[in-house]
């Protein structure tokens, strides 16, 4: 009985967040808003941006129903100033920031041969140069405390080509080389750095794919667990990187795919 409680408790501590801020863009919708869930309910105090008030309220009272503690921070991240306001924000508030979690982004389908300058510039922006300058903004407040977590999340196209999203192909490409350059100067600052990939998940943003019965017999015929994601399989890897556990974990791209990635039966 003695064991059993002493190997719970170790359990507890290693994946615990109490006293860690989390700060989770995207949080207002979709895989974002499980995440900040994930994390609330692990123990984190979440601060939650998007661009939407009203949803970013909706989650808050969300966590706060389940017995967690968030505060909503609506921010355009297409927007420099914005992005660099937002964590001088988190802190100011809470006094610290232990954890980093880079979700927002945004797509738009079209060929290369359509792809406008204006499209290609906004989708930068929030897909890549939003989360890098997020992370440097977080740089200081890491230092102050002694170390962080950050965790970028993907895309199956952070290593596989889909037709006609080059642009956010390319910046979730990005984010992976983003992961590693980062980890590999902040790590002997106790930061680490990581990247989680998501497969095919089925959020608001992506019904129309689903809908479409060619596309979805394409995918689950490519997945070998049969089935679309649902944005809390991301919540417990997430809690992984952002906890005691992952300390000597980083640089790591981590695809939660359903074994996509992995291949398939001929």
């Amino acid at each position: 009985m003695g064991g059993t409680v002493s190997n719970t408790s170790y359990l507890q501590d290693l994946f615990a967040l109490d006293g860690r801020v989390a700060l989770v863009t995207g949080a207002s919708s979709g895989i974002g808003r499980e995440l900040a869930r994930g994390l609330a309910n692990a123990g984190a105090q979440v601060a939650l941006s998007g661009r939407s008030t009203e949803r970013l309220a909706a989650v808050q009272e969300a966590i706060t129903r389940e017995g967690g503690e968030a505060e909503a921070f609506p921010a355009e991240l297409g927007d420099l100033a914005a992005v660099k306001r937002l964590v001088a924000d988190v802190a100011e508030r809470f006094g610290r920031l232990d954890i980093l979690v880079n979700c927002a982004g945004m797509n738009q389908r079209e060929p290369v041969a359509d792809v406008q300058p204006d499209t290609y510039a906004r989708i930068m922006d929030v897909n890549l140069r939003s989360p890098y300058f997020l992370s440097q903004a977080a740089l200081p407040h890491f230092q102050a405390q002694g170390g962080g977590k950050i965790v970028n999340i993907g895309s199956l196209t952070t290593s596989y080509g889909i037709g006609n999203i080059s642009v956010y192909g390319l910046t979730k490409s990005a984010i992976g080389q983003m992961t590693r350059v980062m980890a590999v100067e902040w790590a002997e600052q106790n930061i680490q750095v990581n990247c989680i990939c998501p497969g095919w998940i089925e959020t608001e943003l992506t019904k129309p794919l689903w809908a479409d019965p060619h596309k979805r017999g394409w995918i689950l015929d490519r997945v070998p667990v049969r089935r679309p994601g649902k944005p809390h399989d991301l919540a417990g890897m997430t809690i992984y990187l952002s906890s005691p556990a992952s300390d000597f974990t980083t640089g790591q791209t981590f695809y939660i795919d359903g074994g996509f990635m992995a291949g398939g039966q001929w």
